[in-house]
């Protein structure tokens, strides 16, 4: 399909700017559950409900001042490789990747607002920043929903609140979560213990593809579970609160490698550079944990010629979905690790880091 080449070709754009605490903080993401008054939700719903309800809604998102340039992609007539490609783009949920009648995603230019419609509720608004701007999300979201709501009949209780298909979800509706890069956690065995403590905070951590995933390349995602009882900020506040004591905890293990293990992070930061710039062929696993070791490099200020953005965009180009909708046509593992290869190499030597600061010191 065009859109995706489309997409290809423009990479989104919370990937490829930098925000606050970008070293650390990959990206913020607000999304809020709503439902059409007077219908069953999607999980009880019959095929022609799920079309009024998309109807409805795909109309009101027409006339929505937000999504004047936008692309409207329906889910049936994709193919699995096609939704997979959406999913490695943040851009829909795991569950969303599964076949089903009138199933569409909106999304504007440079994927910053998207729609969900007809996953678990009728409708999943999403908003993602890059870096740590969790409030800015929310304000953007907020705006977006408000904009709907002129054209849209939300179910609400004022007992309750947003009415939701999963009664996690009822009251705000809101998930706020952020993605995390935790590699000097990870390296210092640490990890566990502070995920451990984001639990009985009350949040929830999730993989990098949310929930139910796994983490990947020292990616974490931090969000609340529970919506009803609370405002909308006093949510943001605690997952931006525990957030921030996450990132000191990973400030303070970076600190940690440098002081007792200087020469070998360095050491790691080189060796993972050199593999990703001559490697001829290279699995996901691999580069993603490769290029969790450049991230943390450029973190640590010994790569300074390379900046976030191209390893930000480096994580989603080299999954496997990606590759292949670039390349125009299925792939088999061994053509895939070639071209994630050569897609790195070319990144990589193209925005040259200069020399690593410091590789001399022992």
């Amino acid at each position: 399909m065009k859109i995706f080449q489309q997409l290809i070709n423009s990479p989104s754009q919370w990937i490829k700017e930098e925000g606050p605490e970008a070293n650390i903080v990959f990206s913020s993401r607000v999304r809020l559950a709503r439902n059409i008054q007077g219908f069953v939700f999607p999980p009880w719903a019959s095929n022609s409900e799920l079309k009024k309800v998309s109807t409805e809604i795909l109309e009101a998102a027409g006339k929505s001042k937000y999504f004047k340039v936008s692309s409207v992609i329906d889910m049936e007539k994709l193919s699995f490789l096609e939704r997979r490609f959406l999913l490695e783009r943040h851009l829909i949920s795991d569950e969303f990747v599964d076949n089903g009648k009138y199933r569409f995603l909106v999304a504007t230019e440079g994927e910053i607002i998207s729609l969900m419609i007809n996953e678990e509720d009728h409708l999943r608004l999403q908003s993602i920043l890059p870096g740590l701007q969790l409030m800015e999300a929310w304000k953007l979201s907020d705006k977006v929903d408000n904009d709907l709501e002129e054209y849209l009949n939300y179910a609400f209780s004022p007992q309750r609140g947003y009415l939701t298909s999963c009664p996690t979800n009822v009251g705000t509706g809101m998930r706020a979560s952020c993605m995390i890069h935790l590699p000097s956690l990870v390296a210092t065995n640490r990890i566990r213990d502070v995920l451990k403590g984001v639990s009985q905070l009350g949040l929830i951590t999730r993989g990098l593809y949310g929930e139910g995933t796994s983490s990947r390349g020292d990616f974490f995602q931090i969000s609340n579970q529970v919506t009803l009882g609370l405002k909308e900020e006093q949510i943001l506040n605690s997952v931006e609160r525990v957030t921030r004591r996450v990132v000191e905890e990973e400030k303070r293990a970076r600190e940690v490698l440098l002081k007792n293990n200087s020469a070998k992070i360095k050491d790691e930061i080189g060796r993972a550079y050199g593999i990703l710039t001559n490697a001829y062929l290279i699995s996901s696993e691999e580069a993603l944990q490769l290029l969790s070791k450049i991230r943390l490099g450029i973190g640590l200020g010994f790569l300074s010629g390379l900046k976030i953005g191209i390893l930000n965009e480096l994580f989603i180009l080299i999954e496997p979905a990606q590759i292949q909708i670039m390349e125009g046509k299925s792939l088999n593992p061994f053509s895939r690790d070639r071209t994630r290869a050569k897609i790195i190499k070319e990144k990589l030597t193209i925005h040259p880091p200069g020399q690593m600061h410091g590789c001399m010191d022992v």
